[in-house]
């Protein structure tokens, strides 16, 4: 009998890294955050994320199935990270009808119009996320009071960046800020639980630590600079770290394998490119929180930073001019 040799193409030694390991692993890693948002916003928080992974997947389900006539996704755990992750950038007592249009945003046009996972341009849930910002602003910027705050009272509470220009005298201690206790969007609120997240993923090496640390790095730096000439809190690196989405976007959302760098180069580039327009919408924007639309913009520009960053091909001709 005739033997044959098949020779396949690389990589022949396989890590034995799935996309299903890869996508539940970020999920364990936002367990600490959900706790906190339970602690924080009670039966609320448990509302909001369960609405928002169930739209997701539902509709990631249907529109694969009966539109594009293919075989279901559902079971690899992005369209349930995608509803977490909405769900985390969202009051918690956001109408489920308008989470549901912002889920539909998301997985519908963000993600399968271009052809579903590995082809989407931007992430979905920091998309779906922008689109409810600008279609619902009043309902996007209304933050209950935490439960566990002194008075739980109905009427909404400013968030840490919304007191930073108007009323630095009503922001919290930092430890506060850092613990989570304060309102906010449902899973950003604590800089520790988010922080654990992040251990988790460099533990089981999910993600380096490359975009994380350079937005970090790059927002601790230029705000430092700006607090060294003028103390005060607007300037304050410690503030900027610890409030806001800067630890969840830098953390779970920058690192989207799909629409972040693919070199360790490349990697730093976007990362510093984030935090410099974070803090820029920050202190001169027209929003206080500016970190999902320099996530986007970035997320627009990754294509020009793979270009840029990727190494030479062997035996490539370098032209000099």
């Amino acid at each position: 009998m005739e033997q044959k040799l098949i020779v396949s193409p690389s990589p022949h030694v396989h890590s034995g890294d799935t996309i299903e390991k890869n996508m539940y692993n970020v999920l364990i890693a936002l367990i600490p955050a959900f706790l906190v948002a339970l602690y924080v916003f009670r039966l609320d928080a448990l509302i909001i994320t369960a609405s928002a992974v169930l739209f997701c997947v539902g509709f990631e389900y249907l529109i694969v199935k009966y539109i594009l006539k293919k075989t279901p996704t559902v079971a690899d755990g992005s369209a349930i990270i995608t509803g977490v992750l909405l769900a985390f950038n969202v009051p918690s007592d956001l109408p489920l009808w308008i989470l549901a249009l912002g889920s539909l945003f998301a997985i519908g046009v963000v993600k399968l119009s271009f052809g579903g996972l590995g082809n989407n341009i931007f992430n979905p849930a920091i998309a779906g996320r922008i689109f409810l910002l600008i279609s619902f602003p009043a309902q996007m910027t209304t933050w209950p009071a935490a439960a566990t705050a002194a008075t739980t009272d109905a009427i909404s509470s400013a968030t840490v960046l919304g007191n930073l220009k108007l009323a630095p005298e009503a922001l919290p201690s930092l430890q506060a800020m850092f613990l989570g206790t304060e309102a906010g969007s449902l899973g950003e609120i604590s800089a520790l639980a988010l922080l654990i997240g992040l251990v988790y993923l460099l533990w089981k090496k999910t993600i380096t630590w490359h975009i994380p640390l350079s937005i970090m790095a790059t927002v601790a730096l230029f705000t430092g600079v700006l607090y060294a000439f003028d103390p005060i809190a607007l300037y304050h690196p410690l503030i900027h770290l610890f409030s806001g989405g800067l630890m969840l976007g830098a953390i779970f959302m920058a690192t989207d394998y799909v629409t972040s760098p693919m070199t360790r180069k490349g990697m730093l580039i976007y990362g510093v490119g984030i935090g410099f327009v974070t803090v820029a919408i920050r202190l001169w924007g027209a929003y206080p929180e500016g970190v999902s639309f320099a996530i986007l913009l970035m997320n627009a520009l990754t294509p020009l930073i793979n270009n840029y960053s990727s190494p030479k091909r062997f035996g490539e001709v370098v032209k000099h001019a």
